[in-house]
């Protein structure tokens, strides 16, 4: 099968879910286009703030489209890029733009809160703490794992210690890129320009980063990289969303849009060769297809990831409720295609049945860039850009999951007014100290390198998705709505990341017994393991028996719930 007959079965399959699927639920859930949203109701100029949907679908698809859309589809490939394809299609319809839509719709229909405020809303305030300790150690695993991977990426030096260029190139331009954004940001907040001139001015600074940034490479070594990458997030999580990460996110839109029409364009008009087996099989080196390729491949079928990011700053910024499916459903179709083109661009760069060396991330790199080059632009450019392309998503991705643990540390040690009272809670509470423990501890797992967090991650992140969709059938049957449909996602988003985790804490007991255990590495994720498992338990307990009790308690409607 050819890589443009796959991209255009799959356009049809998402968008048919998109037209058809995503339609009927709205019918079912209801939408009331006339109704205030908490954007209008809580307007402060800060995090609520009106604005039209193409902006905040830019705003949710540039969130969510980190590593994951990427990386994780290109490692499932061990198992054939088939049983990764079939994943990412109905998992993308049926699962996780499904999560995406419902997080946003229960956050609009209850004043823009979180998906822990939630909880505690229908669920209990038992229910929220244990939530949001799930939450703070899932962000350890994405720090681990996405930081590890920047790291990789950015690496000027091989195994057998030769130089890489465009590998130093892109870690130079992403410096310059946050140099960029911090004066961006000065000057959005003080010129004010109009939406013409902004564009201009982004579009010329952004340029103007890529050339710096190749013409000064900077050659430091992974461990090197890893100090800077930890030192950028450290800044990122406590400095105001103005400075840097509203900007940032803005001019990485150049990229993100570079990345996908250069993927999507560069298949269309090669229509290359899939040089990998449609299938390998169940078992590839000890790695079992069931449970491993449901948490492998996260981004693009289902992240629980996502749900945090449709609830926390989204929800916030919807005009009208008619919006909402575009841009829950809709971004998460379109991160779904991203999965599958990263799939026939890793297929198109097989050789003899095997990917090529490198990270997830070069191999996608190294793939796009050679359609570009057919176009006439130079090996160097081309591979120098696509490089930062992906490491950028990566980083945006680092951006917003250090801040979301920082924030979950400090809701979850607060009391019930909000606020810390003790000297010890006002002392870990603070905005600089919370960040601080939540790195050194994403820092300590990152040590074990991606491959052997990535798992646990997807694990973590798909855990998050099937408690969240248990947490949205609560609200839709508490608020009288049909929520049947979630029923068999969350279902088996529930056993494959119980089992996933069972198999991650076996394998590190075997290390035990070979005698090549580490403590720094193997420990923290034992533990990690663990406590993800315990906690997992004990919130979908406190969900269920919400879910299927005779009488799940009423709660007080909500401004949005009144208006409808």
């Amino acid at each position: 099968m050819s890589g443009l007959a796959i991209i255009i079965v799959s356009i049809a399959v998402l968008g048919g879910g998109y037209l058809f699927y995503g339609r009927w639920l709205v019918k079912k859930w209801g939408i009331d286009p006339d109704a205030k949203t908490p954007a209008y109701v809580h307007e402060d100029g800060q995090d609520y703030v009106p604005a039209p949907r193409g902006i905040v679908f830019s705003h949710q698809f540039s969130t969510i489209a980190g590593a994951g859309p990427v990386t994780g589809p290109i490692i499932a490939a061990m198992f054939g890029w088939l049983p990764a394809l079939l994943w990412i299609l109905v998992g993308g319809v049926f699962f996780g733009a499904v999560q995406d839509f419902g997080a946003l719709y229960a956050s609009v229909k209850n004043e823009g809160k979180s998906i822990g405020l939630i909880i505690e809303q229908y669920i209990g305030k038992t229910g929220k703490r244990l939530f949001l300790t799930f939450c703070w150690i899932f962000s350890l695993l994405v720090i681990a794992a996405f930081g590890d991977m920047v790291a990789s990426t950015f690496n000027a030096f091989s195994v057998a210690g030769q130089v890489s260029r465009p590998s130093a190139a892109a870690g130079s331009i992403s410096l310059f890129y946050i140099l960029g954004a911090v004066l961006f940001g000065l000057f959005m907040k003080y010129v004010k320009p109009n939406q013409g001139v902004l564009f201009l001015v982004g579009l010329a600074l952004f340029f103007a980063m890529m050339a710096a940034g190749m013409a000064l490479p900077v050659y430091l070594d992974k461990a090197q990289w890893r100090l800077v990458v930890f030192a950028y997030i450290f800044f990122a999580a406590v400095v105001p969303m103005w400075i840097l990460m509203q900007p940032r996110d803005y001019l990485s839109s150049f990229l993100l849009i570079s990345m996908i029409l250069g993927a999507v364009v560069g298949i269309f008009m090669t229509n290359p060769s899939m040089n990998l087996p449609a299938f390998t099989s169940f078992n590839v080196k000890g790695t079992m297809l069931f449970p491993m390729l449901f948490v492998t491949i996260a981004c693009g079928a289902i992240s629980g990831f996502h749900s945090l990011v449709s609830s926390g700053t989204s929800s916030k910024q919807v005009k009208n409720e008619k919006d909402m499916l575009g841009i829950g459903y809709g971004a998460m179709i379109v991160e779904s295609l991203l999965a599958v083109a990263a799939i026939v661009v890793a297929g198109a760069a097989a050789t003899n049945g095997k990917l090529p060396g490198g990270t997830p991330f070069q191999i996608f790199s190294a793939g796009v860039a050679g359609f570009f080059m057919k176009f006439g632009m130079s090996e160097y450019v081309a591979t120098c850009s696509m490089t930062m392309c992906v490491s950028a998503l990566c980083l945006t991705t680092l951006d917003s999951v250090a801040r979301i643990g920082r924030m979950s540390m400090q809701e979850l040690l607060y009391d019930e007014d909000g606020k810390a009272h003790t000297p010890v809670t006002k002392f870990l509470t603070d905005k600089y100290v919370s960040t601080i423990i939540t790195l050194i501890f994403g820092f300590a797992l990152s040590l074990g390198g991606y491959n052997n967090i990535w798992a646990l991650f997807g694990s973590a992140n798909q855990l998050l998705g099937a408690l969240v969709l248990i947490a949205l059938a609560v609200f839709l049957k508490t608020t009288g709505r049909q929520g049947w449909m979630l029923y068999i996602p969350m279902s088996m988003m529930l056993v494959v990341t119980m089992t996933a985790l069972v198999m991650a804490v076996v394998n590190i007991f075997r290390k035990i017994g070979a005698g090549q255990f580490v403590f720094l590495t193997d420990g923290l994720q034992l533990i990690v393991a663990v406590l993800l498992m315990s906690l997992a338990v004990m919130v979908a307990f406190h969900c269920l028996q919400k879910l299927f009790g005779k009488e799940p308690s009423k709660t007080t409607p909500s401004v949005a719930e009144k208006a409808t």
